[in-house]
């Protein structure tokens, strides 16, 4: 019956995907039948849940810069959206609570800790999203990873303080780690780019996971520790794309998991919708917060909407809570429900963010301020420049140095990642910061009024969507994109595309190369 899990979630999964949704709501499903099926062993799913959110704390720390977590807009987002959804989510709970007897709460410090569960985002939900859509390193992404990890760290607090023993005196000695740093590195260096890579990052994740265990410390906390020592490394990038299909094979046990709190009876699923119809006021709540910090409307829309959801720290609070005897096992059921709600309720609408956003650009852009956050600014690129190449990664890279040794200066590279655009600007290649998909940023750099556009971003789904975009501008010139897969060339020369395929066409590219070397 376990193996019937597996196949189950795919085949759900995959139906989940060609109704346009992502796989995950897909699991989430295959959990409640498997559940009600009395199919799998909830202890096995639950150890293999842990696992996946380990690594996924872990692939967060490789990618995380602590520089962006200490400024202002980041945890000062955090901790007003936490204050004023307990605000507002506070008297809720007590109605429920004084209309529902199988909810009744035995005190105001049950609502009080019901409301702090309720006020966290999902990390994983997030995370899953930008995955799909191919923007890690857009800026509304770390924003909002920034914001999910100061969630993440309060609850963490919160975990410490109720547990019934204190950490350990040895957990002072957590403070030396960054002395570990030199030693991980230089053995991360050492280990290849095989299977010994893999089982680095996993040791390290596990390692780091059960040392703060021991110290009576999350062991998720020590994942993320431990990802962000390693982060910024040689090798950090490498280990990242390395462990990111395990990752999600592993999060799977995550989705599956939920379908294992239970179903709830009639009155937990009024509440439970009632809940979830709450979450509206979050993206309305950070859209403001954003915007007052002077962010862009775009980015305070989108990195919103990704915090559009309840998270599964807020069911291991609840957890917590119900341990201690603040709450009962039925608000554990409905708050479980309420977060698979709200992810049925966030996906469609993340899944069409940009379109939401081009459609109401014009209205939401009357609430930006007119001083932006630094790194907001309008980006311009001159009006000389006829070729704009969109990702500066390594096919990126190779394709401006061709350009550039060609045709000279008429060519710039956009990169979404702002550290490391300034990296490659200190290296002298005339590159700027900007989203390919965003709508404002085509209208600031006359993108459409460009001759070629070469696209060598990492992800299909976001190739289409530029290509789609650059159409509905009103460009005219020619679209070149890099893609890795015969189907997806197919669907681009669809689109009127040049295509070049990396894998398939990277040996003609070698051949050229060497005969021209050789001559």
């Amino acid at each position: 019956m376990d193996a019937l899990i597996i196949v189950v979630a795919f085949l759900l999964g995959l139906l989940s995907r060609q109704l346009g949704y992502p796989p995950l709501l897909g699991y989430l499903l295959a959990g409640f039948t498997a559940a009600e099926l009395g199919m799998g062993d909830s202890a096995i799913i639950a150890t293999i849940a842990d696992v996946g959110v380990t690594l996924l704390l872990f692939t967060i720390g490789l990618k995380l810069d602590l520089r962006e977590l200490a400024q202002l807009p980041v945890w000062g987002s955090a901790l007003a959206h936490m204050v004023l959804v307990g605000l507002l989510t506070m008297p809720v709970i007590m109605l429920i609570g004084q209309l529902f007897p199988s909810l009744s709460l035995p005190s105001s410090s049950s609502a009080w800790t019901l409301a702090f569960a309720l006020s966290f985002s999902s990390t994983v939900f997030a995370v899953k999203m930008f995955d799909e859509r191919g923007e890690n390193a857009a800026l509304h992404a770390t924003l909002a990873i920034g914001i999910l990890v100061i969630q993440d760290l309060f609850a963490v607090s919160f975990l410490v303080l109720s547990a019934d023993y204190p950490p350990s005196p040895w957990a002072l000695a957590l403070l030396a780690l960054p002395l570990t740093r030199p030693l991980l590195n230089s053995v991360l260096n050492h280990v290849g780019h095989g299977e010994l890579l893999v089982l680095f990052g996993i040791a390290v994740a596990l390692g780091t996971y059960e040392l703060f265990e021991w110290l009576h410390l999350k062991g998720g906390l020590g994942a993320l520790v431990a990802g962000v020592l390693i982060g910024r490394s040689n090798k950090s990038s490498e280990l990242y794309k390395s462990l990111i299909s395990l990752k999600d094979l592993l999060l799977l046990g995550f989705f599956l998991q939920i379908g294992y709190y239970g179903l709830p009876s009639g009155e937990m699923l009024v509440v439970a919708l009632l809940l979830s119809a709450l979450i509206v006021l979050r993206p309305l709540i950070y859209f403001a917060l954003l915007a007052v910090f002077g962010f862009r409307t775009r980015t305070a829309f989108i990195t919103g909407l990704s915090l559009f959801n309840y998270s599964e720290f807020g069911l291991i609070v609840t957890a917590i809570a119900m341990s201690t005897g603040l709450l009962s096992q039925a608000w554990l059921t409905t708050v479980s429900l309420a977060m698979v709600l709200s992810f049925f309720i966030a996906t469609p609408v993340n899944t069409r963010v940009h379109i939401l956003y081009a459609r109401y650009a014009d209205q939401l852009r009357r609430f930006e301020r007119p001083k932006r956050f630094k790194n907001e600014r309008a980006a311009h690129i001159g009006d000389q420049v006829s070729v704009v190449i969109l990702g500066m990664g390594r096919v990126g890279l190779g394709a401006y140095q061709e350009v550039r040794q060609q045709k000279g200066a008429v060519v710039v590279g956009v990169e979404e990642s702002t550290s490391k655009a300034q990296a490659l600007v200190e290296s002298g290649i005339h590159c700027i910061s900007g989203d390919a998909t965003d709508y404002d940023f085509w209208l600031d750099t006359k993108l459409a009024e460009r001759q070629l556009l070469m696209l060598c971003l990492s992800n299909h789904r976001e190739n289409i969507y530029v290509v789609n975009l650059a159409r509905e501008m009103g460009f005219s010139g020619q679209i070149a994109v890099a893609s890795r897969f015969a189907d997806q060339q197919q669907e681009l020369q669809e689109l009127d595309c040049i295509t070049f395929n990396v894998y398939a066409d990277v040996g003609r590219g070698f051949a050229n190369h060497v005969l021209e070397k050789s001559q």
